[in-house]
């Protein structure tokens, strides 16, 4: 069975369960799943029922489909993303951004956590992504990595400073959001355990480093899908002497605090987008 077979399979089995037709796709990563608590909720779908969908192993993924209305918006959810690193191919990691845009949204919104490089950067801040840099393999088929690399389109630029209330002016800091980079590496990163890495990174232009989003960023330019990317950061892996090794319940810890602050971005977002 070929990709296009695949994705009207998946799209024919949420569509038997639900008629609702979302407008704007969320892809919602580690930590930050309570967004779903608040969307009135037209139907839940775990991955594991949807035809060729991975599984989502990270521990604080829910691991399922969540359609519903958001701030009076139509939203499709990933409560819970895939990963390289977990062991999927990327036309696994990639796929439900393809069933999602099947459904019908017409955007995106990716969020992840990341480690902070910038030195002016705080645990906590959001970092709102307008570029990356890509160290992942194979990250997309060969049409996509043909794609310019701009991880936020023209259009999602305007809709964050002037509805948000983010104060995105050139990377400076304004009630904890940023605008930056962000260094995907092909592994886990391990930025709070490696000076060397993390002096790396950040001699290549980047702001903060993270495991995951570019291949699903990749995949929907190539289709034209508006696209934005929100990163929290959850540690800070610069200057040397501020380098702690960093587990993944400190990380679900920071981002459980700070999660109120994306909400309220992502349902400011969606305002505006309606």
């Amino acid at each position: 069975m070929g990709l296009y077979e695949q994705i009207q399979e998946a799209r024919s089995f949420i569509q038997s369960l639900s008629s609702f037709a979302p407008k704007t796709g969320i892809i919602l990563g580690t930590g930050l799943g309570k967004l779903t608590a608040e969307i009135e909720v037209s139907a839940e779908i775990p991955y594991a029922t949807i035809p060729h969908f991975a599984r989502s192993t990270v521990e604080s993924h829910q691991g399922k489909l969540v359609l519903g209305m958001l701030n009076g918006q139509p939203v499709v959810v990933m409560a819970g993303r895939f990963h390289y690193y977990e062991g999927w191919n990327m036309k696994q990691v990639t796929f439900p951004v393809r069933v999602m845009h099947s459904l019908g949204i017409q955007n995106l919104i990716v969020t992840n956590v990341s480690g902070g490089v910038n030195p002016q950067y705080k645990a906590g801040d959001i970092v709102v992504v307008h570029d990356h840099i890509n160290l992942l393999p194979a990250s997309a088929p060969r049409r996509e990595r043909r794609t310019p690399g701009a991880a936020i389109s023209r259009h999602a630029k305007h809709l964050f400073p002037r509805n948000a209330r983010c104060g995105i002016r050139g990377g400076k800091r304004t009630s904890n959001s940023r605008s930056g980079w962000c260094l995907f590496c092909t592994t886990r990163p391990q930025p709070g355990d490696s000076q060397p890495n993390t002096a790396c990174c950040g001699a290549l232009g980047a702001d903060c480093t993270g495991m995951s989003s570019v291949p699903e960023v990749l995949v929907a330019k190539h289709m034209n899908l508006p696209v934005m990317m929100l990163s929290m950061v959850s540690n800070v892996c610069w200057p040397r002497n501020a380098i702690r090794e960093t587990s993944l319940e400190d990380v679900v810890a920071v981002a459980n605090e700070a999660e109120p602050k994306l909400r309220t971005l992502i349902k400011g977002v969606l305002q505006k987008m309606g």
